[in-house]
């Protein structure tokens, strides 16, 4: 699941900077309230937390606000992480780490399992799309 929840198609230029489509690496869909302590490093150096942001459709959000989101996180879609760095062109070494609680297995009596992840991988910035059925999650 880990090996392909970064694309080789996820990372392009934006006006602002740079968006990251990321997939689930669960077997089952999730809640986005699900997820927290979002955080990406791009070629060895942490965003900050106000170059960071979520897009939810048109909407712009905090990563710490995922949790108060109504929103699913199916399968098949991709969370789109924007990034307020401008990078050059060519190959990046990406890293995104989150926590996805579980709530329907425990890890203790009257608690929730939560995974800590750890997603990288080498991307060619603006690399010509993949064809998919995936979507960004709204």
């Amino acid at each position: 699941m880990l090996e392909t929840a970064v694309r080789e198609d996820a990372l392009t230029t934006t006006p602002e900077g740079f968006e990251l489509r990321i997939s689930l690496p669960w077997i089952r869909s999730m809640p986005l309230s699900s997820t927290s302590g979002l955080k990406v490093e791009v070629d060895g150096v942490p965003l900050a937390p106000g170059e960071l942001a979520v897009m939810l459709g048109s909407r712009c959000v905090s990563p710490g606000s995922l949790q108060e989101e109504r929103a699913w996180w199916f399968v098949q879609d991709r969370l789109v992480l924007a990034g307020g760095r401008r990078l050059s062109g060519g190959t990046h070494a990406v890293a995104v780490d989150f926590q996805l609680m579980v709530p329907y297995l425990q890890a203790r009596p009257g608690t929730p399992l939560v995974l800590p992840l750890h997603l990288e991988a080498r991307l060619e910035l603006d690399r010509a799309p993949v064809p998919s059925v995936s979507r960004d999650v709204a």
